[in-house]
């Protein structure tokens, strides 16, 4: 393996723990009956509040951290509709 190949296989690999410490940490707080938020590939501009019962909605965050549903996301709700679009 040359310089350049390793190199790109060290990020990788790094990225790949950090992806696995980030899932473990969120099916902790999951399974302790605490809310995850997160940003998803198919609502790119809006965070995504996901519960334990798996409900998941759209929300914003205000400047004090209060935060505000925009959009309760259906259960079977089809991947690629944003509601605000």
């Amino acid at each position: 393996m040359g310089p350049e190949e390793e190199k790109r296989f060290w990020k990788v690999f790094t990225r790949a723990l950090a992806a696995d410490d980030v899932a473990a940490a969120a099916k902790s707080h999951l399974a302790a009956g605490r809310p995850i938020t997160y940003v998803d590939d198919e609502y790119p501009d809006e965070l995504v509040r996901k519960w334990p019962d798996g409900r998941r909605e759209l929300v914003d965050v205000a400047a004090d951290g209060t935060v505000h549903v925009v959009w309760e996301l259906a259960q079977d709700q089809a991947k690629g509709t944003t509601p605000r679009a």
